[in-house]
């Protein structure tokens, strides 16, 4: 199995471009979001809590991720941890609006849709395809991709940064 830097490595050779990085910022973290959103099919309730796939997915998600990195993990659990609580509260507000439940996934479906947009724009100024029509963990590494970026900005991982910049080139203006 990979290392997480092997993961990022390779990540990084379809990312050297700023502008491509720069629509990662709001494409991804949009598609993760869309894609709790799409998989909050409530199962029931275990102790006043809410069970539901999407629920499922991040538990399984997080393991993974704190396999690779028990403090990057944390940091992408805790965006993901994010993402269901602000997905409860609109499919609660669906609810109590009375709005058919179809309309709440219809609006998961279209920030799917902007969040590809998004990368899709990014990768045209790249001038590649995105790494996941290669090796599909890049669907899966790409949010930890953006978390570290992300985290480099304010000072972090900057052992880890340099190292897959080494690795993967110079990001090209």
């Amino acid at each position: 199995m990979k290392t997480l830097e092997q993961h990022l490595v390779n990540y990084a050779l379809y990312h050297r471009d700023k502008r491509n990085i720069a629509t990662h910022f709001v494409g991804v973290p949009l598609i993760v979001f869309a894609v709790v959103w799409m998989t909050f099919w409530p199962l029931g309730s275990v102790l006043q809590t809410q069970l539901s796939l999407s629920g499922g997915l991040i538990l399984l998600t997080s393991m993974y991720y704190l396999y690779l990195s028990p403090t990057l993990g944390s940091w992408m659990i805790a965006f993901l941890l994010i993402c269901q609580g602000a997905v409860t509260l609109a499919f609660d507000a669906v609810a109590h609006a009375g709005l058919d439940v179809v309309w709440f996934y219809v609006m998961g479906l279209g920030l799917f849709v902007i969040g590809w947009v998004i990368q899709f724009v990014g990768h045209y100024f790249e001038g590649k395809k995105p790494a996941f029509a290669d090796d599909l963990m890049g669907l899966l590494i790409g949010p930890l991709f953006v978390m570290m970026e992300l985290l480099n900005k304010v000072g972090c991982f900057k052992t880890l940064e340099q190292s897959v910049n080494n690795q993967a080139g110079p990001y090209r203006p």
